[in-house]
């Protein structure tokens, strides 16, 4: 076996990397052809048609997808358990969102240049000279600005915070316990109306993206497309990573973080490099799934939500490359069915769910045909030994 399928390779999954490309392409081909032809080309009459509301539920899937793997990256690859990456996720999505809402321009409830909630909380006497628009809200009437923000944003916060937090050698329950603080307070400050974000309602009612009506049909599918190809595009960025030396280290973090230190690397410029990388993966998916789902407000960064994101790849399987997808979509899909069905059991049925793979399932979804596998070797009657033939006479 090559390091790069050991490192991927969860205990007990045998050799995933000979199965995983047919896996991915299988999912890729389903995901960017069949689901978009389904939409688009199939009949609304037809049994085989594919709803735009269905596509736009699959697409907030596949943005989970992708920061489930931005989590991964950190707790299964480097053993880093972050409890808040739904912050990165939520800060790429307003800085989507920003752009959209400046472009609503007159076509909101009261028809000014500006967002309604601005107008709404007497913006224009706060300031004046811009209209109502605060100062950091100006650039964001360019698309490209905004574009850079979705990965400049969540890079800054998350070197930010990383840095101090790996610079004073705090990790383990320790860390995950700060990164939860930290999204704690950020979700307080965009809860308050005076931090221009609007407040407990977030950013929503968005009309266009990029020029295009975000109601279409069309533009839907494309923002679908969109979601499947950077998933494909993180999963090869991780799937690549596993292989270079930098993934050996990453595992041996994971492992030993003392031996890695004591070998000569400095660990924490490592941890805080895969830190600020999944704060930008979290941040492209938020993007992504702003427009999909038509809103971001301050409870998509909450506490749960990162909380969640970790069930994900626990289900799916920590460590492997996958999992972290098929848990996301699963759980998720799950979840569409329980909250409509069960609304308020299911945060039981999450923790049941979290509880049952810890304890029977330790390498999640991934792990379920290694462990058949080797249930049927326990199984299978044990080969009787053969007598020696003995030597013929001369």
């Amino acid at each position: 076996m090559k390091s790069s399928d050991y490192i991927s390779a969860p205990p007990g999954t045998g050799n995933p990397a000979r199965r995983e490309p047919w896996v991915v392409a299988f999912i890729a081909v389903l995901g960017l052809v069949v689901l978009p032809l389904m939409n688009g080309a199939v009949p609304e009459g037809s049994a085989f048609h594919l709803s735009t509301f269905q596509l736009g539920v699959f697409g907030k899937y596949l943005c989970y997808a992708v920061l489930a793997l931005g989590v991964n990256l950190l707790w299964g690859q480097t053993g880093i358990l972050s409890l808040g990456q739904c912050l990165f996720f939520a800060l790429g999505g307003y800085a989507l969102g920003m752009h959209l809402m400046l472009m609503i321009g007159k076509l909101g409830q009261y028809h000014a240049d500006i967002p309604d909630f601005m107008v709404f909380l007497e913006f224009p006497k706060r300031y004046p000279s811009s209209g109502g628009l605060p100062p950091h809200w100006i650039p964001f009437r360019n698309p490209l600005f905004a574009m850079v923000a979705v990965v400049a944003v969540p890079a800054i916060v998350g070197a930010a915070f990383g840095w101090l937090a790996f610079r004073s050698r705090i990790k383990g329950v320790y860390f995950s316990i700060l990164s939860q603080a930290l999204t704690y307070a950020a979700t307080l400050l965009f809860f308050r109306n005076d931090f221009t974000f609007g407040g407990n309602n977030g950013l929503t009612d968005f009309k266009t993206v990029l020029g295009y009506d975000v109601n279409l049909p069309s533009t839907k599918r494309a923002l679908y497309i969109a979601s499947a190809v950077l998933l494909l595009l993180v999963y090869g960025f991780c799937r690549w990573l596993t292989t270079t030396k930098f993934g050996l280290i990453q595992r041996a973090i994971r492992d030993s973080e003392n031996r890695v230190l004591f070998s000569g690397y400095a660990t924490a410029h490592f941890k805080l490099f895969v830190f600020v990388m999944a704060a930008v993966i979290a941040g492209l998916g938020g993007a992504l799934y702003v427009p999909q789902v038509g809103i971001i407000n301050p409870s998509d960064m909450g506490t749960d939500k990162s909380l969640e994101a970790v069930v994900w790849c626990a289900v799916g399987g920590r460590g492997s490359i996958v999992g972290p997808i098929l848990g996301a979509i699963g759980v998720n899909a799950l979840k569409s069915y329980a909250t409509h069905s069960y609304a308020e059991q299911w945060p039981y049925f999450l923790g049941i769910l979290f509880i049952l793979v810890t304890v029977f399932l330790p390498d999640g979804l991934v792990g379920i045909p290694a462990r058949i596998r080797s249930i049927a070797s326990r199984l299978r009657p044990a080969a009787q030994p053969t007598e020696p033939t003995p030597p013929a006479a001369p």
